[in-house]
C-alpha cells in the first residue's frame, strides 16, 4: 500500500506540480533501476529537495530509496514522525553520532538501512544553506560509504530549489529549477577524507554543467 501512496503522492502530484507550477526539469532517472543499490547524494538548499528527488525516482523502486532526515526536526513528535515515515518514507535519525548507544547511531542506522535493502538519498552538507551556495560536506556519508565500498553513489545537483523554497520561508515561487544527476560510481578510497573529496568534484562537475 505505502509504494502505492508514494508512487501517487510523487510520480503523479508532486512531479506535475514541481513541473508546472515551479517549472522543475527533472533529468531521467530510469537509470537507477539497473543499480542494486545506491546512495543519491545532493547538495541541499530547500525542503524542496527531497521531494523533488523523490518525484524523479522510478516507480518501480521509489518504496526502497530512503531519504535520510534529521529526527528533531522531522521526528518531533510522535505522530509527524509517523507520518514523516509513511509519506516520505524517511530514515530518521539524530544530528550527532552516539557511540555509546549503537542502535541509535546515525551511522550505524544508516549502515542498518543499506544492509536491509534499501537505497539511501543523503544531504552531505547536513542542512539547508543560503540559495544557490554550497556549504562543506559532513563526514557522515562518508563513513557510511567506507563501511558499505560496494554501494555505489549517485551525485545529484539542484539549482534553483532555494529560490522557489528559501530556508525559513514557507512560501513556493515559481523559478527556473533543474535536478541533474551523475554516474553511479565507487569510492575510489577507504580515507574519509578522500571520499569527500571525490563527492565534492562530483556535485562541482554537475554545477559546472548548470
Amino acid at each position: 500500500m505505502q509504494k502505492l501512496v508514494l508512487n501517487i503522492t510523487y510520480r503523479f502530484f508532486i512531479r506535475w506540480f514541481l513541473k508546472i507550477i515551479i517549472g522543475v526539469k527533472f533529468d531521467n532517472a530510469h537509470f537507477l533501476k539497473s543499480e542494486k543499490q545506491f546512495i543519491i547524494v545532493a547538495n541541499h538548499n530547500s525542503h524542496l529537495d527531497t521531494m523533488t528527488i523523490l518525484a524523479s525516482l522510478p516507480s518501480k523502486i521509489i518504496d526502497k530509496v530512503k531519504p535520510v532526515a534529521a529526527a528533531d526536526h522531522f521526528g518531533k513528535t510522535r505522530l509527524k514522525g509517523i507520518l514523516t515515515n509513511y509519506f516520505v518514507n524517511t530514515l530518521l535519525i539524530q544530528r550527532k553520532r552516539d557511540k555509546e548507544n549503537p542502535e541509535n547511531d546515525p551511522i550505524n542506522k544508516m549502515i542498518k538501512a543499506i544492509d536491509d535493502g534499501y537505497s539511501l538519498i543523503i544531504f552531505p552538507e547536513g542542512t539547508r544553506g543560503e540559495p544557490e551556495q554550497q556549504q562543506p560536506l559532513k563526514p557522515g556519508v562518508a563513513y557510511v560509504l567506507q563501511s558499505r565500498p560496494n554501494i555505489k553513489y549517485v551525485p545529484a545537483f539542484m539549482v534553483g530549489m532555494g529560490k522557489a523554497m528559501p530556508k525559513d520561508d514557507n512560501l513556493i515561487l515559481p523559478f527556473n529549477s533543474s535536478l541533474t544527476y551523475g554516474q553511479p560510481t565507487e569510492i575510489k578510497s577507504t580515507q574519509i577524507t578522500d571520499i569527500l573529496k571525490q563527492i565534492e568534484m562530483d556535485l562541482n562537475e554537475l554545477k559546472e554543467k548548470n
